[in-house]
């Protein structure tokens, strides 16, 4: 263990770091200072935000110090993203950034270079990215910092996660919830998790909430939390401040680790509230303490982003700037050649204690497989086409217990659920393992205890967090969820999609392991929870996200859900989404057949269509699906013309991989011409499409394929109630009666008779289901004819 070193010489340390953070926002050139400054040696566009840069150089020196003294492995998880100079400004200090980039080596041209990078075409963002060492969170996504640290300590006993979370970011949602993260993390089998609430007083220009409170406001609200308060006040005072926040460290961590050494192994633990600190400090501190005008600026909301904005006309601001950089003395931080002091260099640990460089920060690498358990003992049998009754959702459940089972002594799996396990009938992983909860209860509750693999909580939020913070940290883990409500995470799983996008760019990250959602309680059987239940628009968000890094399932069956999880759960570097019913329903495909149907992502049911001789031309007309319920509209559909039409020629083609309608120029993974036409017809077929979602997506994917308008979608219009599956159906014109009516126009033209008296039918069922308050038996009790 290394010696530690003292408060001065780490005030000197973050001198520098503050020094290169501010070069970093401002110059281009002359980073030394070796010359007067002009404004030819600023960057043309300055961008970036100084407000947080002091404070998280004085977090980052403490930990250096903590992790020096102790040896404690800690990954930090920066919330205030835009303070990203400050971390590069460390990075390069401490050699992580030359370990992966000879450039940016510790001497005059690599700090150059350091600074030159920062918000330039081609360099580095303005905020935290994957091209940054040390970062599995970007920041600057409010509210997520602290669940994705709690999600990177579980089952890393000996991994600390230090979370810097911003006064900000404290007032949101996400981050409210993620206090209670605590509560989930059992002593013994997990990490630590360290809070340290940033305040410095202002967002872009108003007062941030948590500033405002005096000191025992913040101990009771943090307390009432579940956490112990640790208070700091930097005052802009030098090494004053380092010893002080390194105490605060000392106390913090000694009194975890003590806490720990106490807790017996499988036990539950008292209601301990581990420690936090929170962090007073000026809001920009080092800046000036007004601008040239008069306009006061350190410890202002002034101070939050680029505090001299006219530094290239106003000749003012220019000398403003110039003194700013000159007061942190660069002569004696870097020698005449740019390289840091000796004694700078003793400021950060060694190795792999680097915090630019700890391990689980490029997860990718520490990933290990799954054992998966083989689909053929957990399939489904089926003898004829839609026979079999069996929910796709119960069948996958008792796949996952035993893959629970078999990752027991790994402890590399974990699934997340919003409270709704059992409700998605997933509830056989409960046989497996418990819902993890480490606080004492004093209530009855069941499969409930420390140590659990699974994670309920009613917080969308909280479970994405937890969930990336585990997968990118080199484990594996599975997201299921009402298929209304995954949608709260539509800005989390944004940022997370283009963050694996960036992450593919970065040759020295390994890649993670995929991260899953399952999706059911779908829209299409929520006809008894409301209009609030039904909305398929989460596949509608990931849709518009890069197709390397996002794939959209809709399995149709059991047999299917289990090779598309089982495929989901093995892959790497994307985000899957599967979509399927947990209702009992018929089951189309034995195993065989569901797994080459899934390896083609779409195909064609030759056993479903009417009169459909492939070596006699093309059909008269094509019926699509994807998803549960319309495969189940759509094959009924096929009946329905079989007897009102059967001189046509009807073409039945199921999509499970809904890419795979894109052309291969937008997507390699999609359907080859020859494929295409062979499920869908040629150039003048029409298509009926009955789809999950809304009907634009699939519109939206067939840019660029021959005569798109020939398809005709159906799905989901926005339009529900409180009804019976069928009246939902007909609200949005997905009925198999709908379906078989536009089939029948598409072929015939005004020649209607056939599709009025389909429609009547539908309104006939209708009618009955508002009369009864049910479906009728020809709905409910429908059964593939064969």
């Amino acid at each position: 263990m290394a010696v530690s070193v003292s408060a001065e010489v780490t005030a000197r340390y973050r001198r520098a770091c503050d020094y290169l953070a501010l070069a970093m926002i401002y110059l281009r050139d002359n980073v030394s200072l070796a010359e007067p400054l002009t404004s030819a040696h600023l960057k043309p566009r300055v961008l970036g935000h100084w407000g947080t840069c002091p404070g998280l150089n004085l977090v980052y020196a403490g930990l250096n110090g903590l992790v020096r003294r102790t040896g404690q492995r800690t990954l930090l998880v920066i919330g205030p993203g835009h303070g990203a100079p400050a971390i590069h400004a460390n990075l390069w200090l401490e050699g992580s950034h030359a370990d992966r980039d000879e450039a940016l080596r510790q001497d005059g041209a690599g700090m150059l270079e350091l600074v030159r990078r920062f918000s330039w075409p081609g360099g580095f963002p303005s905020h935290l990215s994957p091209q940054v060492p040390g970062v599995i969170h970007e920041g600057g996504e409010l509210g997520y910092a602290l669940a994705t640290a709690a999600g990177a300590v579980l089952d890393n006993p000996d991994l600390m996660a230090a979370c810097v979370v911003g006064d900000g970011e404290a007032e949101t949602g996400p981050t409210a919830g993620s206090w209670q993260s605590s509560k989930f993390l059992d002593p013994t089998t997990d990490g630590i998790v360290l809070p340290i609430l940033h305040l410095n007083g202002a967002k872009i220009s108003s007062p941030t909430v948590f500033s405002a409170m005096p000191d025992e406001d913040l101990r009771d609200y943090f307390s009432g939390a579940g956490w112990s308060p640790i208070l700091v006040r930097a005052a802009g005072a030098g090494a004053a401040d380092d010893q002080a926040l390194g105490d605060a460290l000392q106390v913090a961590h000694r009194e975890i680790t003590a806490r720990r050494a106490e807790h017996p192994v499988g036990g539950r633990p008292d209601r301990v509230k581990p420690p936090m600190i929170v962090l007073r400090s000026p809001k920009g501190m080092g800046a000036p303490e007004r601008a040239p005008d008069g306009t006061p600026i350190a410890g202002t909301f002034h101070a939050h982003q680029v505090p001299l904005e006219e530094v290239h006309s106003d000749p003012a601001q220019l000398r403003a700037l110039e003194d700013w950089l000159r007061s942190y003395r660069p002569e004696e931080l870097f020698d005449s050649d740019g390289r840091p002091w000796p004694d700078l260099l003793e400021v950060p640990p060694n190795g792999d204690l680097r915090l630019g460089s700890v391990p689980e920060a490029n997860g990718g690498a520490l990933r290990r497989p799954l054992p998966l358990p083989p689909v053929a003992d957990h399939q489904v049998k089926v003898s004829e086409h839609g026979a079999t009754q069996a929910s796709a959702m119960q069948t996958a459940g008792g796949w996952l217990a035993e893959l629970v089972r078999g990752t027991e002594a790994s402890r590399n799996f974990r699934i997340v659920c919003p409270d709704e396990l059992a409700s998605n009938k997933l509830d056989a992983v409960l046989s497996a393992t418990d819902r993890v909860f480490t606080w004492p209860l004093e209530q009855y509750a069941e499969d409930v205890a420390p140590g659990g693999r699974v994670m309920e909580v009613l917080s969308e939020h909280l479970c994405q967090g937890w969930l990336q913070g585990y997968v990118l940290t080199g484990r594996h883990g599975l997201f299921p969820c009402y298929e209304a409500f995954a949608a709260i995470v539509d800005s989390m799983a944004n940022q997370y999609a283009k963050f694996l996008t960036m992450a593919r760019w970065v040759p020295w990250r390994a890649p993670v392991s995929a991260f899953t959602y399952l999706l059911t309680s779908d829209g299409w059987r929520q006809e008894h929870n409301g209009y609030s239940h039904q909305g398929p628009g989460f596949l509608s968000n990931l849709l518009t996200k890069r197709p390397e890094v996002t794939r959209v399932y809709l399995p149709p069956d059991a047999n299917t859900v289990l090779l598309v999880l089982a495929d989901a759960l093995a892959a790497t570097g994307r985000i899957n989404l599967i979509v399927a019913g947990k209702q009992p329903g018929p089951q189309w495909l034995d195993l065989d057949s569901a797994r080459e149907h899934w390896r083609r992502g779409a195909g064609v049911w030759e056993w479903a269509g009417h009169r459909d001789d492939p070596e006699d031309g093309a059909p008269d007309l094509v019926l699509a699906c994807a998803g549960t319920t319309p495969t189940v509209e759509t094959l009924a559909a096929a009946e329905l013309l079989r007897e009102h039409a059967p001189e046509l020629r009807v073409r039945v083609t199921n999509v499970v991989d809904l890419r795979a309608l894109s052309a291969t120029d937008r997507y390699p993974g999609g359907l080859s011409e020859q494929a295409f036409d062979t499920c869908f017809g040629g150039p003048d077929t029409p298509v009926v499409f009955g789809f999950h979602g809304y009907p634009s997506d699939v519109h939206e994917l067939l840019h660029g394929r021959p005569e798109p308008n020939r398809f005709h979608v159906h799905g989901y219009l926005e339009e529900g109630t409180t009804t019976t599956p069928y009246v939902l159906l007909s609200c949005n014109r997905m009925t198999r009666h709908d379906l078989a009516a536009d089939a029948v126009r598409r072929v015939r033209g005004a020649d209607d008779r056939i599709a009025r008296r389909l429609e009547t039918d539908r309104d006939n069922l209708v009618a009955y289901a508002h009369r009864e308050g049910r479906d009728a038996e020809e709905i409910t009790g429908w059964k593939w004819a064969g």
